[in-house]
């Protein structure tokens, strides 16, 4: 029997200005190599810092023989200020004069398949996502994920401050939450079961449990699209609540949980953030237009006629969103009273215009990045309106158990982290915001 003393020193955050003039042991993988006449420098990659590490041949007598980049490696070295200006590189004030390096695990092939080291990750989305476990290791994909990572953890911890319960509802389900095909089955024991569309019904259940539930977990699609703004498994975040003012109250938590993640992101990324060169924005006013309102608008201002659909085309994302921009000063666009046929059963009809819905898609830079609104929330009427879309009331039972014993008025939304991610960091793929992306053609790695 061994007893281990507990340890203090569990951070990977180094605070490397105090340990100016000092030695240091710090172990890591080579991400790029430049050997000089008189020495050189090794770039080695920590869990939260890229720093550069200078070899003096004549100080230290080490030989860069067998050194090759991405290859796990203890150095030890003394820090010392310096003024870096690779923007590969984080901290840029310090660098380490090298002492010794012992080799931990060698990488086994002499030139990689993907050139990680330069600033820009140059290969086609197949390569990139072909070679995964190292393209990952690109300092842009890591700030990427680094920011992906700020936006969930953000999410939630907003949300627990004013009040809301994280929830954890299953993936493997008896039935479809959004209706339709376009459902992954598969065999459960001795019946057939479905990879959850949405959280929707169990949010819903929680609302009457705890008033106010979030969720952050994959939600799968089997939709047959080959675009560069969908994915068939991406990550949701979902929050549902009691609303006290009618379904403005999610646009309401919605805008304070974004710029609360904004801000976290200029005080926790600012690395991450100038290595891709973005701008993190705020939302300054909220800024709503009915859905049938921004028909005419585009209709207007482009000559382009969308009004006979019942959704908004991706190029008229666009186009409202350049209007936003130029007329109301706003990257966000809150476009609300989607047409009642296009939006689920459990969606809550405007009772001024029972052909319009009380909900909402949020636009950003182009795109849709979340859709939400009101919910019905009596028994009746759910009955009723099941039955006018032909659906068969007996089957979705376990979800109108919810509304039998009573249920307050609530609604909320599904905001896509890779999206937003995608739409932040200025990606042209949402593929390129997923670590492991799936779709019609990958299944690996």
């Amino acid at each position: 029997m061994k007893e281990l003393d507990f340890s203090h020193s569990l951070s990977s955050l180094i605070d490397f200005d105090s340990l100016l003039n000092r030695q240091v042991t710090l172990t890591g993988q080579i991400q790029n190599i430049s050997e000089l006449a008189w020495g050189g420098f090794i770039h080695l990659r920590l869990p939260n810092y890229v720093i550069q590490c200078v070899i003096d041949r004549e100080k230290s007598k080490i030989s860069f023989d067998g050194l090759r980049n991405e290859s796990a490696v203890k150095i030890t070295g003394t820090v010392v200020t310096s003024t870096i200006k690779n923007p590969n590189l984080w901290p840029r004030n310090v660098e380490v004069q090298v002492s010794a390096i012992d080799i931990l695990a060698a990488s086994e092939t002499p030139e990689l398949p993907v050139d990680i080291s330069k600033k820009v990750l140059n290969c086609d989305l197949n390569t990139k996502f072909n070679y995964r476990p190292l393209t990952l290791r690109h300092p842009g994909q890591r700030a990427v994920f680094r920011i992906a990572s700020c936006i969930y953890n953000e999410f939630g911890n907003f949300l627990n401050s004013i009040g809301f319960t994280r929830i954890c509802s299953p993936k493997i389900v008896s039935g479809s939450a959004e209706g339709g095909a376009n459902v992954f089955k598969l065999p459960y024991f001795d019946r057939e079961a479905f990879l959850a569309q949405s959280p929707q019904f169990y949010k819903q259940m929680m609302v009457g449990v705890f008033g106010r539930v979030y969720e952050e977990a994959p939600v799968f699609r089997a939709e047959e699209h080959n675009t560069s703004r969908h994915l068939n498994e991406y990550i949701s975040l979902d929050f549902e609540m009691v609303l006290e003012n009618g379904f403005e109250d999610i646009i309401q938590v919605e805008t304070a949980a974004l710029n609360n993640i904004f801000a976290k992101l200029k005080e926790t990324c600012r690395p991450e953030i100038n290595l891709l060169g973005i701008e993190i924005p705020e939302i300054k006013k909220i800024v709503t237009v009915k859905f049938a309102e921004v028909h005419e608008i585009v209709f207007k201002e482009t000559g382009r006629d969308f009004r006979d659909q019942n959704d908004l085309d991706p190029e008229e994302e666009r186009l409202i969103c350049d209007y936003s921009q130029k007329h109301w000063s706003s990257d966000f666009v809150f476009v609300t009273h989607y047409p009642a046929s296009k939006r689920p059963f459990y969606a809550l009809n405007d009772p001024g215009n029972p052909e319009e819905t009380c909900s909402f898609d949020l636009l950003f830079r182009g795109i849709e990045i979340t859709t939400g609104g009101a919910r019905m929330h009596i028994y009746a009427d759910y009955v009723k309106k099941m039955e006018r879309r032909g659906m068969n009331v007996e089957s979705f039972e376990s979800f109108l158990q919810i509304f039998r014993y009573g249920m307050p008025p609530h609604g909320g939304l599904g905001l896509g982290l890779e999206r937003l991610t995608a739409q932040l960091c200025g990606l042209a793929n949402v593929k390129e915001a997923s670590l492991f992306p799936r779709d019609m053609h990958r299944l690996e790695p």
